[in-house]
């Protein structure tokens, strides 16, 4: 089976080039992510959107910008967000203000974004802090699935006030092993049972209740399938069967 979806591009610098332009008319381009490379401040910024969106107005415009480490564009003007973590602390003093903090920051996020033509943020962060994993980390809210749950919907709703829409990761779960996925393939060899018991629960909770898209984590679940959660089924041709989280 042949299949033809659309990639999500790059770009190396911080205005497009002939190859650039050349590639994001591809009609398999479908989105551009940016990086910390790709920016130098606010106006910039904004006119590399508006000339993407001139070459391909249906391009979507994406970043990873969720706060702590992983936050691309950080002076004139953007908020330094603080990491996930901080809520979850924040959380087991005071819920509701914890709550509320997610919502606020969710609507920042977003809307510091959108004023400069990025369309959607890869956030946020559903991964359990299960207290070993040096690329989650401080990125996941909690421990405690329950309370993931309540601060990653909080702050989908504040994307949403804000203009963008959420993506939820890293699918089904990349905080309990410890090798980072940028350069290595975690193995995680817990239990289909185990999953949904924990790392699955905010999955579930926002996957009916605001997020569109899911971002799968780089990481194969030996229990589960040889291959990682990334790979779709169609490609895992010796795969002996398809796995339905």
């Amino acid at each position: 089976m042949t299949l033809h979806a659309p990639i999500v591009l790059d770009i190396a610098g911080t205005t497009l080039d002939a190859d650039d332009r050349r590639r994001l008319r591809h009609p398999l381009a479908g989105g551009l992510i940016l990086f910390a490379r790709n920016w130098v401040d606010r106006r910039q910024l904004t006119e590399l959107t508006a000339e993407i969106k001139a070459l391909r107005p249906d391009m979507l415009i994406c970043v990873d910008h969720e706060g702590g480490r992983v936050q691309r564009f950080r002076t004139d003007g953007f908020t330094a967000l603080p990491a996930m973590r901080s809520l979850g602390e924040l959380w087991m003093k005071d819920p509701l203000t914890a709550t509320d903090a997610a919502s606020a920051l969710g609507h920042v996020l977003a809307a510091e974004l959108r004023a400069c033509g990025v369309d959607l943020s890869f956030a946020p962060v559903l991964d359990l802090d299960h207290g070993g994993s040096s690329v989650i980390g401080d990125r996941a809210f909690h421990r405690n699935p329950n309370a993931v749950a309540h601060l990653g919907a909080a702050l989908v709703a504040g994307l949403a006030a804000g203009g963008m829409a959420a993506v939820g990761k890293h699918f089904p779960g990349h905080g309990f092993v410890a090798a980072d996925s940028h350069v290595d393939v975690p193995v995680d060899g817990r239990e289909l049972a185990a999953l949904r018991a924990a790392d699955l629960v905010p999955f579930g909770a926002l996957i009916a209740g605001g997020l569109a898209g899911i971002m799968p984590a780089h990481v194969i679940y030996s229990a589960i399938d040889p291959h990682p959660a990334e790979i779709p089924a169609f490609a895992a041709e010796k795969s002996p069967r398809q796995t339905r989280f």
